[in-house]
């Protein structure tokens, strides 16, 4: 192997990790879509074979059948890649700078093939053997380009395999409580928010008008809609019953330079007065618009418990969303009922916070951002497409809406949920001193610090919330139980893994043991009600408070604990008295199998 060989083979290798890293891992993310289970199975081969090589030419001389095999690996490697190629186009959309690195990897590897392949030939004329070399550096790259492509192979196999675990749900009942045949103008459609509203809209047969910058990138939203590139394409005369508004920067994809901020800014304000406009001149004007906002509204309030009647405290954040409220409430002196929704943590593996949280967690390189104390105040994405046709269909909401679920935790908490959910420790955090000296005022608005909201005005007008504990938001997301699971039994529910208030429960009950366990529910009530401090509507700590409650007789108490845990795995009942508590807890409170500690 002469060294323009290896000095092609090593332009090989990194071409390659460039569009594993960049491509596969960081912009496209492709070990959480589930679309791409058999382009990452394809990875996984390719990788593996690749080891094959690396570790074979890096370390010895193949003669005989052993050179023969090399070269059927290393044409069967340029089959895999032709097929991945057509998978991908099939798929999804490329974008440029993945269709460049894949046209310079296979110039090259043609190259490598063409140079390589004759030297093989030779070697297997040979007598079958395998001799062993060691060629310096170039063995040791090998060595560790092999062991690079085998974990990543080994990953992308893991994760095309736990594809068929994350649940595509369909998108249409979210909107379930529309009236029939609306018809929905959305801004800012190809965002994560607005591509899943939008799919959830046209499959239930509404009307849709997305509106957005790039019709190629709204190409792949769900047909039938109408897509327009500026409000002025809409006529006068046109019916838009709702208006969804959702248009503008993304706010944390980038540090906060001065540039960055003014576009933060003003694409709301552009987009938000362009709405108002369009309402003012339609000819029917829609009865509400749903303005997205955010809970940077409320500025940074520590461990304050912030409902819509809360004030802020200024920001950078709470500035953005005040001027952003404050221009689409304009649209009020217009006859129109303006919802201003104030969005969490949206989480989805789509997008978002959490898709960028999985890949360091599924390494085992998570963990809370600085001391983990402050507050995250997060939603499934789903519950929130949910919220928004709930408010559209709700006359009586009207102002300020949390777009929140009524559990949020600490961001440690956090941290460590998502842990259990992926089966891996989160014990490296990240330190708050580099975080505030690389990236300044973002990382204490959106790293380091944040806000307790609750949704009280969503849960006042009845709105109930299929994800109101973490846990089970991020078991659906990440795959980490079955679909059986998600419908099953409240004690397949309840018992799915350990709990903060398991050390209460005895099963069965035993001396010594914990004091709900020993006949003291009032003790428990009270180390129930502690845990729930730093964790907070966490379901299995408000069943354990219901039974305390109903223990001691609190009907009403126990009954709004179990609430809080969230009833529908009870198959939707929401009307529980002291007596049906009872029972719940004599069917569930069972012995189960010793698991040991997760």
């Amino acid at each position: 192997m002469t060294d323009l060989i290896w000095i092609l083979v090593f332009a090989q290798v990194a071409m390659g990790a460039f569009d594993t890293l960049y491509h596969h891992e960081l912009t496209e993310r492709l070990a959480w879509r589930p679309s791409q289970a058999r382009e990452l199975r394809l990875h996984g081969v390719r990788n593996l074979a690749y080891a094959v090589m690396f570790l074979t030419l890096g370390w010895s001389q193949p003669q005989g059948a052993l050179a023969l095999a090399l070269i059927a690996l290393m044409l069967g490697e340029l089959i895999v890649t032709l097929w991945d190629f057509v998978e991908e186009d099939r798929t999804r959309k490329l974008p440029a700078s993945e269709r460049i690195t894949h046209t310079l990897l296979t110039l090259n590897y043609g190259v490598v093939l063409a140079l390589v392949i004759p030297l093989l030939a030779g070697w297997a004329t040979n007598p079958t053997a395998l001799i062993p070399t060691f060629q310096g550096a170039w063995s040791v790259l090998c060595a560790l380009a092999a062991m690079s492509v085998v974990v990543f192979g080994l990953r992308d196999l893991a994760a095309a395999r736990r594809a068929s675990r994350i649940v595509a749900t369909d998108p249409v009942p979210l909107v379930a409580a529309l009236a029939p045949r609306q018809s929905v103008l959305v801004t800012g459609a190809t965002g994560l928010i607005g591509r899943r509203l939008v799919a959830a809209l046209a499959g239930a047969g509404h009307e849709v008008i997305a509106l957005t910058r790039d019709r190629a990138t709204a190409a792949d939203l769900p047909a039938p809609i109408r897509i327009v590139t500026s409000l002025d394409q809409i006529a006068d005369d046109t019916r838009i019953d709702a208006i969804v508004n959702l248009a503008g920067e993304p706010i944390s994809d980038g540090l906060w330079t001065p540039a960055k901020r003014r576009r933060i800014v003003g694409s709301r304000l552009a987009v938000t007065r362009a709405v108002v406009a369009l309402i003012e001149r339609l000819d029917r004007r829609p009865t509400v618009l749903v303005n997205g906002s955010a809970i940077g509204w409320y500025g940074l309030r520590g461990d304050e418990v912030l409902d819509e009647t809360a004030d802020g405290v200024d920001c950078f954040s709470r500035t953005v969303c005040r001027r952003w409220e404050r221009a689409a409430m304009r649209a009020q002196a217009l006859g129109v009922r303006v919802v201003r929704l104030r969005i969490g943590i949206v989480l989805a593996i789509e997008g978002g916070a959490l898709s960028r949280m999985l890949t360091p967690f599924e390494f085992g390189l998570g963990g809370p951002f600085g001391d983990g104390r402050h507050w995250m105040s997060w939603i499934h994405l789903d519950d929130l497409v949910r919220l928004i046709a709930h408010a559209i269909a709700t006359p009586s909401l009207d102002g300020a809406l949390n777009g929140t679920a009524p559990a949020p935790v600490r961001n440690a908490a956090f941290a460590q949920a998502l842990g259990r959910a992926l089966g891996r420790p989160a014990l490296l955090p990240a330190p708050a001193a580099p975080l505030r000296l690389a990236l300044g005022a973002f990382a204490d608005e959106l790293l380091l610090k944040g806000q307790r909201v609750v949704p009280k005005a969503a849960l006042a007008s009845g709105f109930r919330f299929a994800y109101p504990g973490l846990d089970d938001a991020l078991d659906q997301i990440v795959g980490a139980r079955s679909e059986a699971l998600n419908h099953g039994t409240l004690r397949r529910a309840v018992f799915n893994r350990r709990r903060p208030a398991d050390d209460l429960i005895s099963h069965p009950p035993q001396p010594g043991r914990p004091p709900l366990a020993s006949g003291d529910p009032a003790g428990a009530k009270a180390k129930v009600e502690q845990l729930l401090k730093d964790w907070p509507n966490d379901p299995y700590s408000c069943f354990v408070l219901s039974k305390a409650e109903a223990a001691l007789g609190h009907e009403a108490a126990a009954a709004e604990a179990l609430r809080h845990a969230g009833a529908e795995w009870l198959g939707g009942e929401m009307s529980l008295n002291a007596a049906q508590v009872a029972s719940v807890w004599t069917s569930v409170m069972k012995p189960r199998p010793s698991t040991g500690s997760e």
